[in-house]
């Protein structure tokens, strides 16, 4: 079972919205998915990103992949630093 972490799209038309959660990748992108760890809202100013940093965290470790959107949110909020300094810290 390959996982990804990836964005729900919500909201109404032309204002979107999204969750970032941990779905099977091969679920639709607004199916079923694993957990919700966090929002995106880009359409305030700035942009506002809230993500439960502990869940990302165990999921990278358990091997889930973000998508190019999340790996940018994720580095905007220093989660992928914190992971590959605990990744590179252990060999």
């Amino acid at each position: 079972m390959a996982l990804r972490i990836r964005l729900k799209r919500m909201g109404a038309k032309k204002r979107p919205f999204y969750r970032v959660v941990v779905a099977e990748a091969r679920s639709p992108r607004d199916g079923r998915f694993v957990e919700e760890i966090g929002t995106y809202n880009p359409l305030t100013d700035p942009a506002e990103i809230r993500i439960d940093e502990e869940r990302a965290l165990h999921w990278l470790r358990t091997g889930a992949q973000p998508s190019d959107r999340v790996r940018y949110l994720f580095h905007l909020q220093g989660i992928l630093k914190k992971f590959h300094e605990e990744k590179f810290q252990k060999k």
